[in-house]
């Protein structure tokens, strides 16, 4: 039996305390870190080579189901406004299509083919990346994707919480956190979920890093697409270039950007 499906820790869980409750998730979620820092080598050598294609043109792509389709979306629906990059660089695809980013689109996720269907729309070509999420390490949707991507010269890769999965065997590089048993055994939007999420934390924040997106630590390309993000970026202008508030804004509007703002500034 995988690991994401065995029986959780803790049982009676209809008769535990509330504080127990959430004392046993808590105690669960610790474990999750631990899992990843082991995946680090495997993480950083999916990166690196994530990084020479995107530097030659190439684009990363995310297929999942359920859960981790969702998180595949939110993690490249982020990366436009975060690091200013453009809507199509980072893609993120769910079995059963946008309806079931909100609303489970019933066995939508055994289909062997439609990954690649679905990336064939986007013009997917040796230049890109392909990264498989799948809890179970077992689902049809990405296990096809991944294949046939790999057929034809893409570079891939993949995140799971299972051991020697089938979505680990036909993905370049496979990333493996294992972080045992759920605490509703089989629900692997938990423990599963939360690995996966940090790790395309890791992905996407160090892709956007060395392709320059960052600079020390600010979001210097970030869309200013409300109130608290055109602060933020006069906030991090007035530090940066040691001037006023009235004079920063003043910058922020005239560039549009924090980097923008920052290489434009002559010194009065």
């Amino acid at each position: 039996m995988n690991t994401t499906e065995s029986s959780s820790n803790y049982n009676n869980l209809e008769s535990m305390p509330l504080n127990e409750l959430l004392f046993n998730m808590n105690r669960e979620d610790k474990k999750v870190p631990d899992a990843v820092e082991k995946a680090i080598p495997q993480i950083g050598a999916l990166i690196e080579q994530i990084v020479k294609n995107m530097e030659q043109g190439g684009r990363l792509f995310y297929i999942g189901a359920g859960t981790s389709g969702r998180l595949g979306i939110l993690d490249a629906s982020e990366c436009p406004p975060t690091y200013g990059v453009p809507h199509g660089l980072v893609v993120g695809l769910i079995a059963g299509g946008d309806t079931a980013i909100r609303k489970a689109v019933e066995f939508a996720e055994d289909d062997l083919g439609q990954a690649w269907k679905d990336l064939e729309g986007y013009d997917i070509n040796e230049k890109d990346s392909l990264i498989g999420i799948a809890a179970s390490g077992r689902t049809p949707y990405v296990i096809g994707g991944l294949r046939t991507a790999r057929e034809k010269g893409i570079l891939t890769g993949c995140i799971v919480c299972n051991e020697n999965s089938n979505v680990a065997k036909e993905a370049e590089y496979p990333v493996e956190v294992v972080v045992g048993p759920e605490f509703v055994t089989g629900s692997t939007r938990m423990k599963s979920g939360t690995a996966q999420k940090l790790v395309l934390n890791m992905i996407s924040t160090s892709v956007m890093i060395q392709l320059g997106k960052v600079k020390g630590n600010k979001m210097v390309d970030m869309q200013l697409s409300n109130t608290k993000l055109v602060d933020r970026a006069t906030r991090m202008v007035m530090e940066e270039l040691g001037i006023e508030k009235d004079e920063a804004e003043s910058l922020i509007q005239k560039y549009g950007n924090v980097r923008n703002a920052i290489d434009n500034y002559v010194a009065k």
